[in-house]
C-alpha cells in the first residue's frame, strides 16, 4: 500500500481541453517537491487535484493507498493543508482569528476550543514568527506577513502534507527566501508551485516540470534544470552553472548574449 499523498495518471479537462494530462506524482515522506512550468501548464490544477478540491477526469489521487474520493472531508483536512494564491477577506479578522481557522477540522460543530487547539495555534504562530502580531488586523498586514499567517493557519491543522500555490508571488527577495527557508524546515511533506527556477533549485529536493498539462521532466534539480529543457519549456535560452552549495543556478540570456557566449565557448575549445 502506498503511503502518503499520490496521484496516479490523473487528468482534468476544462472546456474539452486537458489542463492536467496523465500526471503521476508521489512525494516521499518529509521531502519538498517543486512544481515548475509556465503559466497555464497545470500547476494550480494539479495542486487542487491533490488537495481533493477537484476530482480527476481520469486517474486517481490516493492518501495512504485509499482513493481520495472515499476519504471524508474532515479526515482529509486533518492530513492535508492547502495554501492557495491570493487569499483575502473583508471580514475584520485578526491574525489569531485566521490561524484559529486551522483548528476547525479537529472540532465538532459548535464545540468550544480546547487546550489542545490553543496549543496548536500558539505553536503555529511561534513557528512562523507571528507571536507579536496576534491582535493585528488582516487588512493591515504586508504581503509577506499574510503569507506567513496563511502558513500558520495551515500548520494549526497539524497536517502531514502541505500544498502551496505560488507562495512567493508578489514578495520581495528577502521575504521569498525567509518563506522558503521556513517551509523546508517544517517536518512535513511539501508540494509547492513556483515560478522562480533558482528558488526551486535552492530549496526543493525534487522538481516536477509541467508543460501543457504533462510532466516533461522530474528528478533532482541538477538533473532537471538543463539548458535544453529550459529552452524547450520556457522558450528562452539560459546558462546553467553549478553553485558551490551543490544546486544549479540559472542565468537567462538575451539572444545577443547567448551568441557571444557560444562564440566564447567555441573560441575556448579551439584554443585548448
Amino acid at each position: 500500500m502506498s503511503e502518503g499523498l499520490a496521484a496516479n495518471r490523473v487528468s482534468r479537462a476544462l472546456g474539452g481541453k486537458p489542463v492536467v494530462d496523465g500526471v503521476s506524482i508521489a512525494p516521499r515522506e518529509g521531502e519538498t517537491v517543486g512544481l515548475l512550468g509556465p503559466n497555464g501548464s497545470g500547476k494550480s490544477t494539479l495542486l487542487r487535484l491533490l488537495a481533493g478540491l477537484l476530482n480527476p477526469s481520469t486517474g486517481v489521487v490516493t492518501l495512504d493507498g485509499r482513493e481520495l474520493s472515499g476519504v471524508d472531508r474532515r479526515t482529509l483536512a486533518r492530513r492535508v493543508a492547502v495554501v492557495e494564491q491570493n487569499t483575502d477577506t473583508q471580514v475584520p479578522l485578526t491574525v489569531r482569528d485566521v490561524v484559529r481557522l486551522g483548528r476547525i477540522p479537529h472540532r465538532k460543530a459548535w464545540q468550544q476550543a480546547s487546550a489542545e487547539d490553543a496549543e496548536a495555534v500558539r505553536a503555529a504562530l511561534e513557528r512562523t514568527g507571528l507571536t507579536g502580531k496576534v491582535d493585528q488586523r488582516w487588512q493591515t498586514l504586508s504581503g509577506g506577513e499574510r503569507q506567513r499567517v496563511q502558513i500558520a493557519r495551515a500548520l494549526a491543522q497539524q497536517p502531514r502534507e502541505l500544498l502551496l500555490d505560488e507562495p512567493t508571488n508578489h514578495l520581495d527577495v528577502q521575504h521569498q527566501l525567509e518563506l522558503l527557508e521556513l517551509l523546508v524546515e517544517l517536518p512535513l511533506t511539501t508540494v509547492v508551485a513556483l515560478h522562480d527556477l533558482n528558488l526551486a533549485a535552492m530549496f526543493c529536493e525534487r522538481i516536477v516540470v509541467l508543460q501543457q498539462g504533462s510532466v516533461v521532466a522530474a528528478g533532482e534539480p541538477s538533473e532537471v534544470l538543463t539548458e535544453p529543457l529550459i529552452e524547450q519549456v520556457y522558450g528562452v535560452r539560459a546558462e546553467v552553472t553549478q553553485e558551490p552549495e551543490g544546486h544549479p543556478h540559472v542565468r537567462f540570456l538575451r539572444t545577443g548574449a547567448r551568441a557571444r557566449l557560444d562564440d566564447a565557448r567555441s573560441g575556448a575549445r579551439a584554443g585548448s
